[in-house]
């Protein structure tokens, strides 16, 4: 059973990882299309204006892997809190399905927005850009609650409860602590000192790398000339997600 459970952990991890190095992968790629200002047309330009040139494949793999962040999180959070409820319910196809549906949904959300605001001009992808002003203030709105204060959110939750349940565990073994219980009781210590520490990376690192990418993302809804500032800044999100690959 034990071996079962860290066989899923690291399922989830590994996901997690490949959609890192996923997004890595098409950052290259991406901006290497955008630096060589190649001149688009015909079927074959729309289709790399759409999927490259505008970074959808590389936003599909950002989106699903802050879902799968927060996935992690709250599995951490059921396995800590509701351990009882999770040692029944808690399958191995759950962790399959919530691999295969964090692709999807990335996937059909992206391309379902791409395709409706993205074309080919002149030579020129225009992507993202053919919505009207409120449409696109919508957008970025909706961007910066769903990738931004929701996974907040959610980090500080999760890892909250689990840091009061493993408190409470602690002064629970030494009000009852004898020569027997001592190590367990430091084997919780440890489990509080790494709940803290990673409550602080995941939450804080988060915070700080993507806060100026969302800004400027709110920013572009209102005003596209901008642009450059948002590379920059969407650059050092990517800290974020090649420190998670360390």
């Amino acid at each position: 059973m034990v071996a079962s459970k860290e066989h899923k952990k690291h399922e989830l991890i590994v996901n997690q990882n490949a959609l890192d190095l996923y997004s890595c992968l098409f950052l290259v790629i991406t901006y290497g299309m955008k630096l060589s200002n190649a001149h688009l047309s015909g079927s074959l330009g729309y289709w790399l204006c759409v999927l490259i040139h505008s970074g959808s494949l590389l936003y599909v793999g950002l989106f699903a892997s802050l879902v799968k962040l927060m996935i992690i999180s709250i599995e951490r959070y059921l396995k800590v809190v509701h351990s009882v409820w999770s040692k029944k319910h808690l399958s191995k196809w759950m962790t399959y399905a919530a691999i295969v549906c964090t692709w999807v949904i990335a996937l059909v959300q992206e391309m379902l927005l791409v395709f409706q605001t993205s074309a080919v001009m002149d030579g020129v992808c225009y992507a993202y850009a053919i919505a009207s002003p409120e449409s696109q203030l919508v957008i970025g709105i909706y961007y910066v609650l769903f990738t931004y204060l929701v996974v907040l959110v959610v980090f500080t939750v999760c890892y909250g409860k689990i840091l009061m349940v493993i408190r409470r565990q602690a002064r629970i073994m030494a009000t009852h602590g004898d020569g027997g219980q001592s190590n367990a009781e430091a084997q919780l210590n440890q489990m509080q000192s790494n709940v803290v520490k990673t409550m602080i990376l995941v939450c804080a690192f988060y915070a700080v790398a993507w806060l100026p990418e969302k800004i400027f993302a709110l920013v572009m809804a209102l005003d596209t000339s901008y642009v450059i500032a948002y590379y920059v800044t969407l650059f050092l999100g990517f800290l974020y997600i090649c420190t998670n690959l360390l």
